[in-house]
């Protein structure tokens, strides 16, 4: 069994990534801005009968990451960049703090902290990166300049990496899944719902989900078992790649 760093394991994707894994018998380093939420995830991983520590992470700082490194209780085999927030404005309203912020963690935080592991991954010659990324990854959405824009540029900076590692049993790619319903997209709902003058059962009906011929919310089990199959032996030559869940979004 591996054990996996994730990102953001605090609360949404990254707790259920976390449990999800934790469940198939992996060991868990729960990393999040807030300690006392990563620390409650893997105090619900221990009381199942998991494996799973908590760490504190903030990605958007090189002190953080190198504390964490002071800290980790064994190496690391699989990181899971997730770690990600969001904030829905037009661009003319859009703070430029809030705008750094989000490339910050979703797209320079990822660089910090793939940089911070990777030597030890390239010492014991083997690693997983997975990157959680978005549909947004492919196509935009009004009034999420920053986010559409750092999710975009994981894409590239993951085929950067994949030829960068691939003189060693290291691989690096990036899951794109459309709207999973976490409280990071209840927000979205609300702030979608003032910037369209929708009600919020509109926005998840005409704008979450109507993309999607599909019609439904991704889970988080497909997440991780998505996640599990990229870091199996099945996947070794899987690299630099963008696996896209989306309900058929892109398709059209």
């Amino acid at each position: 069994m591996s054990t996996i760093l994730i990102t953001g394991a605090g609360s949404g994707i990254g707790a259920g990534l976390a449990t999800e894994l934790a469940a198939a018998g992996h060991h868990i380093l729960a990393t999040d801005l807030d300690a006392e939420a990563a620390e409650q995830v893997a105090a619900r991983i221990r009381n199942d009968g998991g494996r799973a520590d908590a760490l504190p992470l903030d990605v958007s700082r090189d002190e953080s990451v190198d504390a964490l490194l002071g800290a980790l209780p064994g190496p690391v085999d699989v990181l899971v960049n997730n770690a990600g927030l969001q904030h829905v404005s037009r661009l003319e309203d859009f703070p430029m703090q809030k705008w750094d912020l989000l490339i910050q963690v979703m797209l320079t935080g990822v660089a910090r902290i793939t940089r911070a592991l990777l030597p030890a991954m390239r010492e014991r010659g083997h690693g997983r990166i997975v990157n959680i990324g978005s549909v947004h990854s492919l196509v935009a959405s009004r009034y999420k300049s920053a986010y559409v824009a750092a999710k975009h540029g994981l894409l590239g900076f993951s085929k950067v990496l994949a030829l960068e590692t691939a003189d060693a049993d290291i691989t690096i790619n990036t899951v794109c899944p459309a709207y999973v319903h976490t409280p990071l997209v209840d927000k979205q709902i609300a702030a979608q719902a003032r910037e369209n003058g929708l009600s919020e059962e509109q926005v998840v009906s005409e704008i979450m989900l109507k993309p999607m011929p599909k019609g439904v919310f991704i889970s988080i089990e497909e997440l991780a078992g998505i996640t599990a199959f990229l870091m199996s032996p099945a996947a070794r030559n899987i690299t630099g790649q963008t696996l896209v869940v989306d309900g058929g979004w892109t398709a059209q």
